[in-house]
């Protein structure tokens, strides 16, 4: 069920309409059967997947919890626990690898042989992969692992634990949540709060505004230039790596601030999982921009585990690429998305190694790094550097990926910027005007959140004849400009595919 269908448009009100007419001791309940009717309206069979992750850190945290409790040295504690940890990260990375990896795997086990001349015969896994099955698998191990840390307390109610790891809505894209924050306010029964419902609704129509009206349409100029770059080349596949960075992020923040609005109705709190990620300075400060809730995961998860910084700037190094290798394969069973994670990680670690040399730059010619023009240059520099690396993101694979660099760093046909030619490739001259108007509010929208104008704070404080004037005008705006196909085909969110 997608959240820009009519499915979702008729299932979300009527489960807070029974929400808040139930009884506060069983919400809790319909919201799980809610979350779950939800995830099976894609495949009913893969509920038993979310059910065996979330049975086995459910009894890891059981289990953890009585061995701090038995009788024995301090040693033996930490042993015990260690195994259930490993029991419950292995289990649920195994059931992960093969419906995600298990044929990347094989696929270059056989490659590996083939160099031998040795020939291979593997099976082929015919299945299809689960939607968010890496969002909740990383969700249900953050909580066996931070009941070993001692960081949150062991849930012993089942049906609440299970409605933490598929709440509906973050439950196929993210965010990412932790048990300290959604486990805690799934333990308390929520009374309706009318600013919070408010600022709810006016979240998602931001959500469905950076879905359905921007990410959309430019999806169609895209997969145009990039499903045949070979004749689409040189400016085409430039524009279209621009627009690409535009894309993703109105499509994923897109789910991500739906999800938020969702939950606030039901005055639950999600994370924030976008900072104005296209203001940053340089990459680092990009990632903890971006998609939040994965970065922190992996920081909390496995770069702090792995030493951090402190063990040395090599080894800092070398944990840096880790999680980047990491989480570019944790997107997706191909090399070009590991590719696009170790770019990402190689352009932070070489960031710090030329900061003494930028440093001594800045100081002889006595530049001031607030000025306008210093951020500009970093915020343009930053954003060149991580549009490339989406070059590995977008393409199929990698050699894709690098013909089609070729065919950007020979262009030579910048005529096309003014010849009128961008208006064939699937967006005629209203549709692209309107998509450049498009990304020219989000940039006003994101400028403003980055100077620490609240725009929902802003809109919220005015007359209700004006925000109810506003709401409508939006709700017609997205109606008349998103893109629903010639039959209400509404698309699939980026992510989805992860």
């Amino acid at each position: 069920m997608l959240f820009n269908s009519l499915h979702f448009l008729i299932f979300f009100p009527i489960v807070i309409l029974i929400y808040y007419c139930i009884p506060q001791k069983i919400r809790y309940i319909w919201l799980l059967a809610a979350s779950y009717y939800f995830y099976m309206s894609w495949n009913a069979k893969y509920a038993v997947l979310i059910l065996f992750s979330t049975i086995i850190t459910y009894l890891s945290g059981i289990a953890i919890d009585k061995i701090r409790k038995c009788n024995l040295i301090d040693k033996k504690v930490i042993f015990y626990s260690k195994l259930v940890v490993a029991g419950s990260i292995i289990s649920n990375l195994a059931v992960l690898f093969y419906f995600k990896y298990a044929n990347f795997f094989f696929d270059n086990l056989v490659r590996i042989f083939n160099r031998f001349h040795i020939e291979l015969n593997t099976p082929v896994v015919d299945v299809l992969l689960p939607v968010g099955i890496s969002f909740y698998t990383f969700q249900a191990l953050s909580y066996t692992m931070d009941i070993y840390r001692g960081e949150i307390y062991a849930e012993k109610n089942f049906f609440r634990y299970a409605l933490f790891v598929s709440f509906f809505p973050q439950l196929v894209a993210g965010p990412i949540e932790r048990s300290k924050n959604l486990l805690k306010q799934l333990s308390v029964p929520q009374k309706f709060n009318f600013e919070s419902a408010r600022e709810g609704c006016l979240l998602m129509l931001w959500g469905y505004f950076l879905k359905v009206v921007v990410a959309d349409r430019i999806a169609i100029f895209v997969d145009t230039v990039y499903g045949d770059f070979a004749t689409y080349t040189g400016w085409y596949l430039i524009i279209a790596t621009i627009l690409f960075a535009f894309q993703i992020y109105c499509d994923f923040n897109g789910y991500s601030v739906i999800a938020k609005g969702a939950s606030k109705i039901l005055n639950i709190e999600l994370m924030t999982n976008f900072e104005t990620p296209y203001f940053a300075l340089n990459v680092k400060e990009f990632w903890r921009r971006w998609h939040i809730s994965l970065s922190s995961w992996f920081r909390d998860y496995l770069y702090i585990p792995l030493g951090g910084s402190k063990k040395g700037k090599l080894r800092k190094y070398i944990n840096i690429m880790i999680v980047f290798l990491t989480s570019g394969l944790w997107h997706g069973a191909r090399w070009s998305y590991v590719i696009w994670g170790g770019l990402n990680g190689l352009f932070q670690i070489i960031g710090e190694l030329l900061m003494p040399v930028r440093n001594r730059f800045v100081n002889v010619l006595n530049l001031n790094r607030n000025s306008l023009g210093h951020k500009l240059i970093s915020i343009v520099s930053t954003f060149i550097l991580v549009d490339f690396t989406w070059i590995f993101f977008r393409a199929t694979g990698y050699k894709e990926a690098i013909e089609i660099i070729k065919g950007i760093i020979n262009a030579s046909n910048l005529q096309i910027l003014w010849d009128g030619s961008l208006y064939l490739c699937g967006l005629d001259s209203k549709n692209f005007g309107l998509m450049l108007l498009s990304i020219v509010l989000l940039l006003l929208v994101d400028l403003c959140n980055y100077l620490n104008i609240r725009v929902h704070d802003v809109l919220i404080r005015q007359d209700a004849w004006f925000r109810w004037l506003l709401i409508a005008f939006s709700i017609c705006a997205i109606l008349t400009f998103g893109i629903w196909g010639t039959e209400f085909n509404e698309s699939n969110f980026i992510y989805f595919q992860f």
